[in-house]
Formats: C-alpha cells, sequence, structure tokens
C-alpha cells in the first residue's frame, strides 16, 4: 500500500450536540416563567445584625401607616413634616454632622412606593447612604422554624 488509499477523518460531527441543547433550550423556555412566582413578603421583620453603637447618633426619618413623615430632629418630633422639611432638617443635620447614619423606620403598612420616596427625599438632602430599620422576628421557644 502506497498510503494514499485510506484518509482519516478527524471531524467531530456536531449534529447529536444541537439536538440535545435544543431540548434543553426548550426545556428552560417552559419551566423559566414557572420559577419566579409572585411572593408575598413582609419586610419590616428581619434577622439582621444590629448596627454598631458608635458616637453617631442617627437621623431617622418615621413613616407611620397613614404615610405621614416625622423626624427625629428639631423641636416638633411627634409633629408631621412635609417633604420640604424633611429635606432641609436632613441637609442642616448632615452639614452639622456629616457621618451621621441615616435611617428610614417605616410602619409595615406603609405602601413601598411611600418608603421609596422617602429614601429619595433623603437622599436629595445629601444623605449617601440610607438604612432601613426593621425589628427582629419573635425567637422560637421550640426551636422548630
Amino acid at each position: 500500500m502506497n498510503g494514499r488509499g485510506r484518509r482519516l477523518n478527524a471531524q467531530i460531527n456536531i449534529v447529536p450536540y444541537i439536538d440535545v441543547m435544543l431540548v434543553l433550550l426548550v426545556i428552560f423556555m417552559i419551566t423559566a416563567p414557572l420559577l419566579t412566582p409572585g411572593v408575598t413578603v413582609n419586610l419590616p421583620q428581619a434577622s439582621a445584625k444590629p448596627l454598631k453603637n458608635d458616637q453617631n447618633h442617627p437621623i431617622t426619618l418615621s413613616v407611620d401607616a397613614k404615610g405621614r413623615y416625622y423626624m427625629d430632629i428639631g423641636s416638633h418630633t411627634q409633629q408631621p413634616v412635609s417633604d420640604k422639611q424633611v429635606e432641609a432638617l436632613t441637609a442642616a443635620a448632615l452639614r452639622r454632622r456629616p457621618h451621621a447614619p441615616v435611617l428610614v423606620r417605616g410602619d409595615k403598612n406603609v405602601p413601598y412606593g411611600r418608603m421609596i420616596h422617602a429614601m429619595v427625599l433623603l437622599q436629595r438632602a445629601g444623605a449617601p447612604h440610607v438604612g432601613l430599620i426593621t425589628k427582629s422576628p419573635p425567637s422560637n421557644q421550640n426551636g422548630k422554624h
């Protein structure tokens, strides 16, 4: 034999791989919408570590169940404040204490949009970071969840 009669075929047949990929694509297209159900969440309760107790007293904006804002700054902390007052009071407090933490404490029945609006007001006033205050869930005595 002179070596020219048979040649080796060094190609990979990829047709079976394409078939497998198409089947997987169809499976993922069918199951993907089923994996994102709407879930009811109770955001005010969270198992989070408490903030470090440092010398900076936080600036706190509270939002009651009716969506009214209350600031812990000034002499009238028990009276609701307007959007402009929230910005003005926060900006003044941040000028005096630029590294003070800024927190929002909201009732669990407050609409989500109202909480976001409160955070936007605080950021407009100059707060670089805004945190949310939550309460810890009740501890279970039996150790069961």
